[in-house]
């Protein structure tokens, strides 16, 4: 393990308890526009909290709701290693009083902002290090209900990866109360997603919609889906790393100063243009990224206020698709497909020590959706470049019909820095399986778990980006 203040951090004891023990969900609707997708909430212990990250002597309100009336203890864990447990017990809070809360009017935008009354306010210590936060919502009662809160502390330091929540893309997704989202209202007449649809941090996360049934989901957006075992792994090697959310790359960016990569993970689907824009201006001036997910940068996002509190960028709508993407991430950015990442260029230093020779494949690491059509950027290089399956069908790329195509890329920065697109959702899939992980399904087998090939690549990736950038 290498030398760093997360190696200190992971020499601390973990816990197997940050994991919800007794989940309650109370809606089991199957939505009729989307069969394979259930949205439910738990309306016995519910929650959110008034920033989706804070540094460090900042305060965050939690906001909770309670049906029947009750009182509620708050457990909250820091996201990590810690000797294969995933995560440490950093304190326990309460317990707090808390009633049902009144259920927001859903506007003509299909917004719910909840104004909930606030259960109790945490002032971060000083002592946490920047990294991803479960807070552990427990009835405090015999076989109480649990769920969750999400939030980052944030670090302003140097540090050798930014690694970045993606929580909008978790926002757009949610459909607490159990029907609407940016997409659809829950019904098969309305599938309006234009600009009027909006969506806001304001509300519990209901539990996970997509491709696999998530229990640990309700509560914790996507964290524990896509980003948690990339956490896991990045922090079992020592790396340095601080977190952040989607949000800082609009309301902070100069967190992007201090580190020599950005980590984009999982599904980070939704991005403003000035996050955007924000990371070109910092890749240009030396900053390497990683993107080890798909279907990024697929939509541009407007950010509104809170009706509830005024605070910026708690509410956003769907503006538009982006369609310069490939400037900065090097490929465009697609929807379904499934396959396998198959090795071109074997030669370069990203496959060292892989053993892999071109046209070997890693199998059932691309999808559920992926990255592909190279830019033609300076320096740019394909390192994968397969064909896919078609979701919902029976068509491959050998059918006209469905040209599906994964290529994966890296090009050098202007400063001596790096871009590399891994361009699969599933990336973090072939890092670790934490405890109360849950391989990603589909209508297919899924995905096969860790596996060295995709280790040894991320490890030689981040390490060049280190070693290279910033000096």
């Amino acid at each position: 393990m290498r030398d760093s203040p997360i190696s200190a951090e992971n020499a601390k004891a973990g816990t197997l308890h940050w994991q919800a023990q007794f989940t309650r969900f109370d809606d089991p609707r199957t939505l009729v526009a989307c069969p394979l997708i259930r949205q439910l909430r738990s309306s016995r212990v519910e929650g959110y909290v008034s920033k989706t990250s804070v540094a460090r002597g900042e305060a965050l309100d939690l906001f909770v709701s309670l049906n029947p009336a009750g009182r509620f203890r708050l457990d909250v864990y820091r996201m990590g290693w810690y000797g294969g447990t995933g995560g440490r017990h950093v304190g326990s809070f309460g317990p707090f009083a808390a009633e049902p809360q009144p259920m927001p009017p859903e506007t003509v935008e299909r917004l719910r902002e909840c104004r909930w009354a606030k259960a109790a306010t945490l002032t971060i210590p000083a002592e946490w290090p920047s990294g991803v936060y479960l807070g552990k919502l427990t009835r405090d009662e015999p076989f109480g209900a649990q769920s969750y809160v999400v939030f980052v502390v944030k670090e302003r330091r140097p540090c050798e990866l930014l690694c970045m929540a993606s929580d909008l893309t978790w926002q757009a997704y949610n459909k607490w109360p159990g029907t609407s989202s940016l997409y659809d209202d829950g019904t098969p007449e309305l599938w309006y997603q234009g600009t009027d649809v909006r969506v806001s941090f304001d509300r519990p996360y209901a539990k996970y919609c997509q491709v696999l049934d998530a229990p640990l989901s309700g509560g914790s957006g996507e964290f524990l889906l896509w980003e948690h075992p990339l956490c896991f792994w990045l922090e079992q090697q020592g790396y340095d790393v601080t977190y952040c959310s989607n949000l800082d790359l609009e309301l902070d960016p100069g967190l992007l100063a201090g580190a020599k990569a950005l980590l984009s993970v999982g599904h980070d689907e939704y991005w403003s243009y000035a996050m955007y824009e924000n990371v070109l201006r910092a890749r240009d001036a030396g900053l390497s990224v990683a993107f080890l997910g798909g279907n990024s940068l697929y939509h541009r996002v407007e950010f509104h206020a809170s009706s509830a509190t005024g605070a910026p960028c708690r509410a956003f709508a769907r503006e538009r698709r982006f369609d310069d993407e490939d400037r900065l991430m090097g490929v465009k950015s697609f929807g379904p497909g499934y396959g396998d990442w198959v090795v071109t260029n074997a030669k370069h230093w990203l496959y060292a020590g892989t053993g892999l020779a071109d046209g070997e494949r890693i199998p059932a690491i691309v999808g559920w959706e992926y990255h592909g059509a190279p830019a033609a950027l300076e320096g740019l290089e394909v390192v994968a470049d397969g064909r896919l399956w078609a979701a919902g069908s029976d068509a491959t790329a050998d059918d006209p019909s469905a040209p599906l195509r994964h290529q994966a890329v890296i090009y050098p920065g202007p400063k001596g820095n790096w871009v590399f697109n891994a361009g699969t959702i599933w990336w973090s899939e072939g890092l670790a399986a934490p405890p109360g992980h849950i391989p990603a399904r589909w209508n297919l087998a899924g995905t096969f778990g860790p596996m060295p090939e995709v280790q040894r690549i991320t490890k030689n990736v981040l390490d060049r980006m280190i070693a290279d950038g910033r000096r």
